[in-house]
């Protein structure tokens, strides 16, 4: 058979592309063509990267901080990682026990690429993040999805967990506080996993995108619990705590062995994140902190307000989120309702006869449910709310 050149590799199509990257191409499509989209697809904080925090990359800037850094990141970074960890959780990371990366996903597609082999087992608690699914395929794991609750708020439990454990289960992965459900691991809980993981050898990888934006209650770190470091991975990210989103700067705090894994495959990947944006992130993590709150107080008004208007919209349930902000609601019945069959034709058609834009609930694992985000203003909320509300009332 003639080779063609024209082909791709075959291991492309073991992943899909991201949905919210496609729900955001396609709502930036329709504004560009001058439709009026309400977007709540975007799942980057609204707010502006503090002053201080820009203020620090322009000093970068002046001072000529441009060339090659350790593929690791600088070591001042990892130190002020390892310090703001310590200070907001108790752990005590080193330097050597740190990465820096190209962004949070950048950390996650690194940890299964070092620690998976082909035929492992992942567990991923569903609805889980879209990522999640299709770097653990691209490294030749298996996913094993274990549903939460949904009554009760998706809450996961060490039971559900072990139930789905196997000889073959390499890594357990927790998004707490969780996209797309906002919901919040119990501490307890998670502690019975660690317990669980750890007796069985398993990594125990702990996703902290969302860490600081929590409704009730302290944030936690399973990674503070005594023993931990020897099997529980931290990802971690900037773009969401400190407005941060385009600078691209995650980390991942683990095992030195792990951590020099992951920076001989970065070393061919993407070599260093960013100079400038390394210098902007020690001082998003040693400056300031008053613009974290200030974001969750604006997070809590606005979570008030969209659970109580969804909540009065006809055939649409939804359990309040207790951290991040997104809101997930079950369409269930206003899907029966207007004759749509999946969570993704209600999302098209959604776009494209009312201009809302939505993530559909199979990029999550679910077929009932949308996720909403609602880091954007309360006048877009309202407005695109109540068209939700009228397209649903239409049939």
């Amino acid at each position: 058979m003639t080779q063609n050149a024209s082909e791709l590799a075959d291991r492309l199509s073991t992943i899909s592309v991201s949905s919210t990257v496609k729900v955001s191409s396609e709502a930036g499509r329709l504004k560009r063509e001058g439709v009026d989209v309400v977007d709540f697809g975007a799942g980057e904080p609204d707010f502006p990267t503090p002053d201080n925090i820009k203020a620090a990359a322009v000093r970068a800037l002046d001072e000529n901080f441009t060339k090659y850094t350790a593929v690791d990141g600088v070591i001042d970074l990892k130190k002020a990682i390892c310090e703001r960890h310590a200070s907001d959780f108790g752990t005590r990371y080193q330097p050597a026990e740190c990465v820096v990366t190209v962004g949070g996903k950048h950390v996650i597609f690194n940890l299964m690429q070092v620690l998976v082999n082909p035929g492992d087992e992942v567990i991923v608690p569903v609805p889980y993040w879209v990522t999640y699914k299709d770097v653990i395929n691209y490294a030749g794991g298996k996913c094993v999805f274990v549903n939460t609750d949904e009554a009760a708020g998706f809450a996961l439990t060490a039971e559900m967990v072990e139930r789905h454990i196997t000889p073959k289960t390499k890594v357990v992965i927790v998004n707490s506080p969780s996209n797309p459900s906002g919901a919040v691991l119990d501490d307890e809980e998670f502690r019975k996993i660690y317990a669980i993981t750890a007796r069985k050898g398993i990594w125990l990888i702990t996703d902290e995108c969302y860490c600081h934006f929590l409704y009730d209650g302290k944030p936690y770190s399973v990674a503070s619990e005594q023993g931990a470091k020897d099997t529980v991975i931290v990802a971690g990210s900037l773009s969401k705590t400190y407005a941060m989103t385009g600078w691209r700067i995650g980390f991942g705090l683990a095992p030195k062995s792990v951590i020099e894994g992951i920076v001989k495959l970065q070393s061919h990947m993407t070599s260093n994140p960013t100079s400038i944006a390394q210098k902007a992130a020690i001082e998003a993590l040693r400056g300031p902190q008053h613009s974290v709150q200030e974001m969750l107080g604006e997070y809590t008004r606005r979570r008030t307000f969209v659970v109580d208007r969804l909540r009065r919209i006809p055939g649409v349930s939804v359990q309040a989120p207790n951290g991040a902000f997104y809101a997930y609601p079950n369409l269930s019945a206003a899907m029966k309702k207007l004759g749509i069959g999946s969570a993704l034709e209600f999302s098209e058609r959604l776009l494209k006869e009312a201009h809302v834009a939505v993530v559909p609930g199979e990029a999550f694992g679910t077929d009932e449910h949308v996720r909403i985000s609602y880091a954007t203003s309360l006048f877009e909320l309202e407005r695109g709310l109540d068209r939700i509300d009228r397209f649903i009332q239409s049939a």
